[in-house]
């Protein structure tokens, strides 16, 4: 059997100050001496001094000349205003983690809070209008102010902090079960899967079920897709004598175990003839052969019967077409519309088998025909592989769809 996987100023306030002075005219023989003129008020801010009225000419005297008016005190420049200070980024949302083994995909991170807009500067303090000048001749004109500083920039808003990445799920497998191996299958895109983890079965020759396949070691036909999965791609091509060329992939020499839980999350392929598998042969089969060495199969489909899961038991007396066998059935749509988790849980004496944790099927060595024998007691081996045609899943015909894929998300085996 196989297995497939799956971011003001302040107004301007001109002080002109404007002084007025007289000078004292030489007085005539009646005439009164001219009285000064006024001096101007100091000019309030941004209003001009007013000039001294010219004093009153004597009878016979010249009047004195008026003095000349003070110059108006220069206003000080509006400060400039601050500038707006910058808002905040907004913060990058985080990413969602991975789900973790046997526990819910991370939530994704929320997007950090937009900074709040810096506040604007204060404007500069409007200068102080220049002092009114001296009387005397020529009024000494007032001083200039000093010029108002400009107003402080804004400060800029803080950037929004990103978003908490997604926390990954929290692992430990299901209740009283201990990870003891697993593949993520977080490789790159169109890379071979990990060799310390996965070996091939290579060729075609029916593979003792009458199947039409070629299987090949080439990343056209399995490879990781460099988004956490593993593809099994099943093609229509000539290829060393066969018309179908696929992947069958195993852990053999590589990793086996004797009970506990052993799991795949798969999205299977699905059209007339395709026969997709995840199941496991005995560790000693180089010198106890099948059926001997026992096989458990923990997810067959074949593609005419798009919504029903086989799980199955073939040792020395019930194998074959006569396996200790049962179904699950999906309640709506097919097997093929999406990711299944397909599991069996193997302990002394007992197989349970599930599909998306649903327990379809418990087998027990009470179920072995008289005569024969339980032979699951010793460690097995994975495989993951996409056949087409044979005697189970009957030939493709004018409804085969290909190139199929089985995407495999993980493998996850637990001990007790």
């Amino acid at each position: 059997m196989t297995s497939r996987h799956a971011s003001l100023a302040a107004p301007l306030a001109l002080a002109l100050a404007l002084g007025c002075s007289s000078g004292s005219g030489t007085g005539g023989a009646a005439g009164t001496t001219g009285a000064g003129g006024t001096m101007g008020a100091a000019g309030t801010t941004g209003a001009a001094g007013t000039t001294g009225a010219a004093g009153t000419t004597g009878a016979a005297g010249t009047t004195g000349a008026a003095g000349s008016t003070g110059a108006a005190g220069k206003g000080g420049s509006t400060g400039t205003a601050g500038s707006m200070g910058t808002a905040g980024s907004t913060g990058t949302a985080g990413a969602a983690g991975k789900a973790g083994m046997g526990g819910a995909a991370g939530k994704g991170g929320g997007s950090g809070a937009t900074g709040s807009a810096g506040t604007g500067g204060a404007g500069g303090s409007a200068g102080t209008g220049g002092a009114g000048g001296s009387a005397g001749t020529g009024g000494k004109g007032g001083i200039s102010c000093t010029t108002g500083a400009g107003g402080k920039g804004g400060v800029s808003g803080t950037t929004g902090a990103g978003g908490t990445g997604g926390a990954t799920g929290t692992d430990g497998g299901p209740a009283g079960w201990t990870l003891t191996w697993s593949d993520e299958f977080d490789g790159a895109a169109n890379a071979s899967p990990d060799a310390t983890k996965w070996g091939y079965d290579t060729g075609g020759g029916g593979w003792g079920n009458n199947e039409l396949e070629n299987y090949t070691n080439r990343t056209t036909n399995v490879a990781t897709d460099g988004q956490g999965h593993l593809v099994i791609t099943l093609r229509a091509e000539s290829y060393m004598g066969s018309a179908y060329t696929s992947a069958r992939i195993k852990t053999e020499g590589k990793f086996t175990q004797a009970y506990g839980r052993f799991e795949a999350r798969i999205k299977i392929p699905g059209t007339q003839g395709v026969w997709p598998a995840f199941w496991m042969l005995g560790a000693d089969i180089g010198t106890n052969p099948w059926p001997a060495c026992g096989e458990i199969d923990i997810m067959e489909n074949i593609g005419k019967e798009p919504a029903v899961n086989h799980g199955s038991l073939h040792g020395p007396g019930y194998s074959g077409g006569n396996p200790l066998t049962g179904t699950y059935t999906l309640p709506s749509g097919k097997l093929s519309d999406d990711f299944h988790l397909y599991a069996i849980e193997w302990e002394t004496n007992v197989i349970r088998f599930y599909v998306d944790d649903n327990l379809y099927e418990t087998r027990t060595n009470a179920d072995v025909p008289a005569g024969d024998k339980w032979v699951y007691d010793h460690p097995f081996f994975i495989i993951l592989n996409v056949a087409i045609g044979g005697s189970f899943p009957g030939a493709p015909d004018t409804t085969t769809v290909l190139p199929q894929t089985m995407t495999v998300d993980y493998v996850r085996v637990y001990s007790r």
